[in-house]
């Protein structure tokens, strides 16, 4: 089923809070390639949030999406992902995300859906936006 072109400018219900604890830090980046605790801000506090961090609360935000317009997830090719920050994610940071569908487009039976989702902390201030483009496959799984 393609997706509705109507969805353009609709923004889908906040995810759920998610805490950003030196634990999650240390496994998210242990899950990409780094070594346990690199980027983490538990043991050596100084240590960054990794950039790429937010994909956790914003791939909530997407499987929110798609379970509202009854999209399976195995038909979604991951074509593109932006971070733009208004400040770091830091350890302690309390974190929601917004998505808006800001673009749905038709090429060769595929659809391209770009979107995008403000991440905000829990007094409600922007930490970054983050933008995706996302190919919905089209025809027989």
């Amino acid at each position: 089923m393609p997706i509705d072109a109507a969805l353009v400018g609709r923004a889908f219900p906040p995810t759920s809070p998610v805490p950003v604890t030196a634990e999650s830090v240390a496994a998210f980046a242990a899950s990409v390639g780094g070594a346990a605790g690199e980027g983490a801000a538990g043991e050596g506090a100084d240590r960054p949030v990794p950039p790429t961090y937010p994909i956790v609360v914003t791939f909530a935000a997407l499987q929110d999406f798609l379970a509202a317009e009854q999209v399976e997830l195995s038909r979604i090719v991951h074509g593109d992902q932006r971070f733009r920050y208004a400040r770091p994610v830091v350890v302690g940071d309390e974190l929601t995300a917004t998505l808006t569908v800001t673009g749905v487009r038709s090429i060769g039976g595929n659809d391209i859906v770009s979107t995008s989702s403000e991440i905000t902390d829990a007094a409600g201030a922007v930490v970054c936006t983050a933008t995706a483009t996302l190919v919905h496959r089209g025809g027989a799984a």
